[in-house]
Order: C-alpha cells, then structure tokens, then sequence
C-alpha cells in the first residue's frame, strides 16, 4: 500500500524512524548505530538515508568516532531544512520569530500596535509586518512551514474566533478569518499560555505531566498531561491569571477584583509605573522602599496561586514568559514562600523555571508546525 506521496508505507516508516531517531538523538549517530537502534537492515538505512539526503534534510555531520577498526561517520539532520514563524499578539506590540526545526531562534523582531487600533487593523499590520520580516531576514519561503499567531485570549475553533481576551480589551467575540485570510502561508491560532507551556514541555523531552504559568503582559497557561494540553469543556483551563488570590482585592482588567494577574503580570510592576521592567528592578537592587514593597507583594501573590496550582494539579509548576527573565535572583525566595503555606510539603522543589526564558509565546505557536513536520516526514 502506498501513502498520498506514492511512497510506500512500509518504506515511509523507515524513513521516518530514521529521521526522528536522528531529530531526538544527543549523542553521536551512525549508519551502523542506526540500523542496530532502529533494528533495520544497513541496506534498508543507506536507501532511505539517501533520499532524505538528497531532500535536504540529513548530512553527515563530519564527525568520526572509531569502532574498533575503521572510523564510522556521524549524521545530524539540517535544523533550518525547514523554518517556521510564530507570531505574538499582544495589547501593545506584536512578537516575530523565526525558528528552525530544534526551535532555535533564527531571527527576531518586535513591532508596536498603534494605540487603539481595530482588529481589522491589527490583522492589517501583522501581516503587511510578516511580509517585511520574512524578507528582512531573508527567510526562505520555499521552505516556510507555516505561521503560528498566539493571542492573550480564549479561542472557539468552532466558528474561527476569539473571545474574551480583556488584555486586548475584548470581552465579546472577534472573528479571525480575517486574520487567517491576510497570511498567505499555512496558518495556526491558538492562545498564547497554551502554545508556550506545549513548547516548554516539548524542550524537557515530554518525560512527565506539568502546569504552566506564564507571566507576561497578561497571567495564563496550560496545563499537560503527559504532553496532551487539557483545555477543558469550555477551552479556559489554565486560565490561572484569573483566580482570585485577594477577596476584594486589586481590580483586573477582566472586570473582577483580587485576580492573580492583578497582581503578577508585567503591567503591575512596569506600565502602571509608568518604567521599564529593567528600571522597576534597578530600583529593587538598589533597594527602593517603594519598589521592594511592591516586589514583595507580587511574589507573596505568585507564591499564592503557585501553591492553588500545585493543589489542585498534584505535578511540577513551571514559570514562564518573558518576566522570568528577572525572577532568576529572587527565585529562593519564591520557593520559600509557596513552600511556607503548603499544607503537604516542607520545600517546593516542584517549581521551576522555564527553559525557554525569552520569546516564549511565539516559539511556542511556531512549534505546531514543527510537530507536523515531524508527523508526516
């Protein structure tokens, strides 16, 4: 039997555990080590390691190891064979990535959202923005998978649209055909917690189940169940930014009082202040009163919802989005205080920081496209 490419099933299975084998390997690889891994014949290898070479997708990798007697010749795939770009939607700016195959960035690019544009105008400007990077950067579109655009809100696959996204003052519906209209490559939607918490999982090897908290302009995440993102029946799990931590609390952008992103988005410590992140935590290092008070309060509210979360989920916490970036230095301290008010545990060794510190949400929609690949190769 043969696939829609005419190639047979049998022969595609080869070629594609030879691939991956090659994708997910760390250590050296050889002709010889695949067809032992792989249980398949040398022939069967060499053939198929052909084609793939010859599609632009496996090199040798110049490296040699000795086996005894004649040295065998290691292999790597080609990590920008194929390129993916992952876009993030934000209430003031919008996030370009281009990534390879193992999500390594290759280009990088930020452009501010005019202040009270429409949707239609916000779609507008992303991809007359898309075109500009793509051809900035000289990114190849011949090998474009496609175009990954994450947004801060809760999206119904239903009808093609987003709803309730109060960071970008929505609180209703809004179609996105038109957005997926304007991009002329293969296109994905998907929200911004969910797309970055799927792409710290997958960059830990998928080896367990895990919760997600983004800490970014907006609070979210996603919530993995060995690598299947749960999105409950209304497609707001991991919505962790609108739990209450202070009864009567702080006023949210979603309406309600006292929610964790009242309290721990960017917005609290940065535009609210009408600074910069990194003169918001200048001013805590060099220990002004009014900066390490609010500091304080935001970690004391983080160490809150960590534990809510742990709870509820019983598996590790990571912490993600670009505010990570500075709780690095304060991160003891952190711990102490979600471990403090644990009913169960005397530490909180189950939290940790993410692996993709910077530009998170748009590597993370851009890998979609990537896990496709990797599908159908």
């Amino acid at each position: 039997m043969e696939n829609a490419n005419g190639i047979p099933d049998r022969r595609r299975q080869s070629r594609s555990s030879i691939y991956r084998h090659l994708y997910n390997t760390r250590d050296f690889c050889s002709r010889q080590s695949l067809a032992r891994d792989l249980g398949l014949s040398l022939p069967t290898v060499y053939q198929n390691l052909s084609e793939l070479m010859a599609a632009g997708l496996v090199r040798d990798s110049g490296e040699q190891q000795s086996t005894g007697g004649r040295k065998a010749s290691g292999l790597s795939i080609v990590p920008d064979a194929r390129i993916a770009v992952g876009i993030s939607v934000t209430e003031t700016c919008l996030r370009f990535v281009a990534a390879d195959l193992h999500l390594r960035e290759l280009a990088y690019e930020k452009t501010d959202i005019p202040p009270d544009a429409t949707f239609p105008e916000m779609w507008e400007l992303l991809a007359r923005r898309l075109e500009s990077f793509l051809d900035g950067h000289q990114i190849d579109r011949s090998r474009l998978l496609g175009v990954g655009v994450a947004l801060p809100g809760i999206l119904a696959p239903e009808d093609a649209s987003l709803s309730y996204a109060p960071t970008l003052n929505l609180k209703g519906k809004a179609s996105l055909k038109e957005l997926t209209q304007a991009i002329p490559y293969p296109t994905y939607v998907e929200n911004d917690g969910t797309s970055s918490g799927y792409a710290e999982w997958f960059k830990r090897n998928g080896k367990q189940s895990m919760a997600y908290l983004s800490l970014e302009n907006g609070v979210g995440g996603a919530i993995l169940f060995n690598g299947v993102p749960y999105m409950g029946d209304h497609r707001r799990s991991g919505e962790f930014g609108h739990m209450c931590v202070e009864p009567g609390g702080l006023l949210c952008k979603c309406g309600r009082q006292g929610c964790l992103e009242a309290y721990c988005s960017a917005r609290r410590i940065s535009s609210d202040l009408g600074i910069t992140l990194e003169e918001f935590f200048a001013g805590v290092e060099n220990r002004s009163a009014e900066y390490v008070l609010r500091w304080e309060n935001f970690l004391r509210h983080l160490a809150i919802g960590i534990n809510n979360i742990r709870m509820v989920l019983d598996c590790d916490v990571v912490l993600g989005g670009f505010l990570t970036e500075y709780i690095s230095p304060y991160f003891s301290q952190l711990k102490e205080y979600a471990a403090a008010i644990n009913t169960f545990e005397s530490n909180a060794d189950y939290l940790h920081l993410s692996i993709l510190r910077r530009h998170t949400v748009p590597l993370g929609v851009a890998l979609h496209f990537v896990v496709e690949f990797l599908e159908q190769i």
